[in-house]
C-alpha cells in the first residue's frame, strides 16, 4: 500500500473514530447511565460504575485506533496511578486524546473539565454521571476539590488549561497550583509525548501527519506541594507561583 493510500485511509478512519467517540458518549448517556440511575441507588457506587464504564470504552476506542492504523501508543509506569489517592494528577496536554489515555488506565480518578463541554450533548451526560468537576464552579471549586481529595479521590488537571501550542513553551495557569498549595496535597506528574504533531491546538481533525504517530504516556514522580511553602507564614499565592514555575519545567516531556 502506497504512503498516499495509507494517509487517506488514516484520514477516513480518524473521521470515523471521531463519530464513534461522540455517538458512544451519547449512547452511554442515554442508555447505560440512565439504567444505572434506575437500578443503583447508592450515588457513590453509581459514580464508580460510570467511571469504570468510561475507562472501558476508552480502552476499546484506543485499541480500535491502533488496530485501524490511525495511531499507536504505549504506557510507562501507569500502574502507579492505581495507588494514587487524595492527590492531583497533573499532565501536559499535547493532543486532543490526552484525557482518554490517562482515564483508560485509571478509572477511579476524577477530572476537572472545561465548562464548554457541559453544553455538548455528547458529553454532558458523561460528565454528570462521572461526577467530574467543572472549571466554571468559581468559589466552590477549591472547597469541593479539597473535600474530594480528603475523601481519597484523585483529580486529573491539565495545568495549561488548553492544549499545548506547538513550538511554544508551556504556559501554566495557576489553578492547579492554587488547589494543591491550599489543600496541602501531593501531585503526580504525567508526561504525554507525541512523536509527531497530532490533534494539537492548531490542527483540524483531518490534518494528520504523513506517518502514524506514537503517543507515549509516562507516569513520573509524586511531589509534595508543602515543599513550596518557604515558611508556615508564607502566602499561599507565593507558594502557588513557585509551584507553577516548577510545573512549567517539569511537565516538559523528554524528546524521544
Amino acid at each position: 500500500m502506497s504512503a498516499r493510500i495509507k494517509w487517506c485511509w488514516r484520514v477516513l478512519m480518524t473521521g470515523w473514530l471521531f463519530i464513534l467517540f461522540g455517538s458512544g458518549g451519547l449512547a452511554l448517556s442515554l442508555v447505560w447511565f440512565n439504567l444505572l440511575l434506575l437500578f443503583v441507588r447508592d450515588s457513590g457506587k453509581r459514580r464508580d460504575l460510570a467511571r469504570r464504564s468510561i475507562a472501558a470504552s476508552f480502552r476499546l476506542f484506543l485499541r480500535l485506533g491502533r488496530a485501524l492504523g490511525v495511531f499507536d501508543y504505549r504506557f510507562e509506569g501507569c500502574e502507579q496511578l492505581a495507588n494514587d489517592r487524595g492527590c492531583l494528577i497533573v499532565a501536559n496536554h499535547p493532543t486532543l486524546l490526552d484525557y482518554v489515555f490517562i482515564a483508560s488506565q485509571a478509572p477511579h480518578i476524577g477530572c476537572l473539565v472545561k465548562a464548554s463541554l457541559v453544553n455538548n450533548p455528547c458529553f454532558r451526560g458523561v460528565i454528570k454521571a462521572a461526577d467530574y468537576l467543572v472549571n466554571s464552579q468559581g468559589e466552590t471549586l477549591l472547597p469541593e476539590s479539597q473535600k474530594r481529595m480528603a475523601a481519597g479521590e484523585a483529580i486529573l488537571i491539565f495545568p495549561e488549561g488548553t492544549r499545548t501550542r506547538p513550538g511554544e513553551p508551556l504556559t501554566i495557569q495557576r489553578g492547579a497550583a492554587n488547589i494543591a498549595v491550599r489543600s496541602g496535597c501531593e501531585l503526580r506528574l504525567v508526561h504525554i509525548h507525541s512523536d509527531r504533531r497530532y490533534l494539537d491546538k492548531h490542527s483540524r481533525w483531518y490534518q494528520i501527519p504523513k506517518h502514524k504517530p506514537m503517543i507515549t504516556v509516562s507516569v513520573k514522580q509524586r511531589i509534595d506541594s508543602k515543599r513550596f511553602m518557604a515558611s508556615q507564614d508564607d502566602a499561599p499565592a507565593l507558594a502557588a507561583r513557585r509551584l507553577s514555575h516548577y510545573l512549567c519545567q517539569e511537565l516538559v516531556p523528554d524528546s524521544r
